[in-house]
């Protein structure tokens, strides 16, 4: 009987997410064609994407969100902003943390119907893994979106992890801080992975999803280290974050 439940419950997960994306992606047309003249970093649509994310995860009944430290954000810093990835729900879950930021996300991201093309037109940034001239087109691009203004979010594990546990982290976003001289966000995620497995269709109901922001890391304190030694420090952070 439970099964069942789970199975109608996760039917009902995905019918409602991509029944309220159908819905909303001709709003960030709308929104994209008349804010893009005036809005060069997209500001509003990515705050509208916000609410998409937040209208998603209300709606839905199956997870109690809660986010933590949102106060330590400063809304008019840049940051390179890094968080460990358990499940596809991370991504939903981090728009909740409400600042302005472009995601650093694979390619193939941006062919979802409604999700990916929304992501297309805020402008995030896509790489595809193992190939190195879209690594190196990455870099460019995430460094000039600072530049301008942005924020990134990015995955330093570069995957989600299978069983939750945080995988090595790699180097790119700690270049990135070091490079633009901007500080470090670094965000814990927990219980996702335990919500929807990597992979999977099947939802677990009644589940505890948390994202904790940690404190910032400024660039001062980091001047001077390789960023193997970030990359290092950083990943022992979230770590420890997530005990």
């Amino acid at each position: 009987m439970k099964s069942i439940i789970r199975y109608i419950a996760s039917i009902w997960f995905w019918f409602e997410f991509f029944t309220i994306s159908a819905i909303l992606f001709p709003i960030s047309l709308i929104i994209f064609l008349v804010t893009a003249p005036f809005d060069k970093r997209l500001f509003i649509l990515h705050k509208y994407t916000c609410i998409w994310s937040n209208i998603v995860l209300t709606i839905n009944p199956l997870w109690r969100i809660r986010v933590i430290g949102r106060n330590k954000i400063d809304p008019k810093k840049v940051y390179v902003m890094v968080s460990n990835h358990q499940s596809g729900a991370d991504i939903i879950v981090l728009f909740l943390l409400w600042h302005h930021f472009k995601w650093v996300a694979k390619k193939s991201l941006f062919a979802f119907p409604f999700i990916g093309w929304n992501m297309w037109l805020n402008h995030y940034i896509s790489v595809e893994r193992g190939k190195g001239s879209s690594m190196r087109k990455m870099m460019s691009d995430a460094g000039r979106t600072l530049k301008a203004g942005n924020s990134i979010m990015i995955f330093p594990e570069g995957t989600r992890s299978k069983n939750g546990e945080i995988q090595p982290f790699k180097s790119g976003a700690f270049h990135l801080a070091l490079d633009n001289k901007v500080p470090i966000l670094p965000i814990v995620i927990s219980g996702t992975s335990k919500a929807i497995r990597k992979g999977g269709f099947l939802i677990n109901k009644n589940h505890d999803i948390h994202a904790s922001v940690l404190d910032p890391i400024p660039y001062e304190s980091f001047r001077n280290m390789d960023p193997k030694e970030i990359t290092i420090l950083v990943e022992r952070l979230i770590k420890e974050g997530m005990k």
